[in-house]
């Protein structure tokens, strides 16, 4: 099948595709060398009208119905080596066109940080770290003695999206109790994941840690306010690797004045940066990241191994794995 590489950003293509993937999406599809642009297409017409495959990754251009029907008329189905589609997906799958993403993927080196950060924050790291600057060893170790570590300690899950439920897989490697807020998380479900639902008051009551995975969409926005984080525990920690829009900002700047033993680590606000002056930039219990929980360095080669993997099956009239239809973008990340 004829085959495209699509991309604003080639130097994005190249360290995604990278290693033997391309060589094996051209022993498997009529894929050339070249990393093509939006505006390739528009000057080309005739040239991309029996292309059925694209492939792509962060710097995926936007196309409307009509561009897509005029200028790519033959094509089958979208590949992109990234995370979320929410940008451009709607117009291809309204023209027929399948559309599969790494999602899954890119989902793995979030949840590896978010664990990382959860079993940091129950054996008291940032509170002891901070303690530790500003006070001393004496006091830090009077810190220390009131965290109770990795034993049976409660962890809060807001969304159980792919991410989410990676990370709870994942925290079963611990002793731990898990409670999850998400509406749309059957209870069977539940019962297999082996976690607790609960609301998103009782999750902020009773979790030591508390960790944002919420679909990021309208309803999604400004969800985490004060009256869930004046909630939190003594020396609770709050983890965003979310999206920033779904806190509301001020509420949680509030919070980390009134309350300094709350921490709050995170990797994505709103807007990315903070605007200069921002507290969280001066507050002593809020680190900040700047979005790294994503694939980055050589991880994102994993995201090209999962659409190399994707197109076969796909190929082979095999069952496919990450496709993303339109009733999933009503709640996906």
């Amino acid at each position: 099948m004829k085959a495209i590489c699509l991309c604003e950003q080639p130097e994005n293509f190249s360290k995604v595709y990278a290693g033997d993937i391309l060589p094996r999406l051209r022993g498997i599809t009529e894929l050339d060398e070249v990393i093509y642009a939006k505006s390739d297409i528009l000057s080309n017409a005739d040239r991309f009208a029996d292309t059925e495959i694209l492939f792509s990754t962060w710097g995926m251009p936007i196309f409307t119905e009509e561009e897509i029907k005029t200028y790519l008329p033959s094509l089958k189905c979208v590949f992109y080596a990234a995370g979320s589609v929410q940008s451009f997906a709607r117009p291809f799958l309204r023209c027929g066109i399948k559309v599969f993403s790494a999602w899954a993927a890119n989902a793995v080196p979030v949840a590896e940080m978010t664990v990382a950060q959860i079993v940091l924050a129950n054996k008291g790291y940032f509170v002891c770290n901070r303690v530790y600057h500003a006070s001393g060893r004496k006091e830090a170790d009077t810190a220390f003695k009131k965290c109770r570590g990795n034993y049976e300690e409660t962890v809060g899950i807001i969304g159980a999206g792919m991410i989410g439920r990676l990370v709870i897989q994942m925290l079963k490697a611990y002793r731990l109790n898990v409670l999850v807020f998400d509406p749309f998380l059957p209870d069977e479900k539940a019962i297999e994941l082996g976690v607790e639902k609960c609301s998103l008051a009782a999750l902020f009551e009773r979790s030591f840690v508390v960790s944002n995975h919420l679909a990021n969409n309208a309803q999604t926005q400004g969800m985490l306010h004060y009256d869930l984080f004046c909630r939190m525990r003594k020396n609770a920690v709050f983890i965003n690797t979310g999206r920033g829009a779904q806190v509301v900002e001020d509420d949680l700047v509030r919070i980390l004045r009134e309350r300094p033993d709350l921490t709050a680590l995170l990797d994505v606000t709103h807007p990315e940066p903070p605007v200069e002056g921002h507290p969280f930039y001066t507050l002593p219990n809020c680190l900040l990241t700047p979005h790294i929980a994503g694939s980055a360095g050589d991880e994102v080669v994993r995201m090209g191994e999962y659409m190399l993997d994707e197109c076969k099956a796909y190929l082979n009239g095999e069952a496919c794995q990450y496709e993303v239809s339109m009733k999933m973008l009503e709640t996906m990340a």
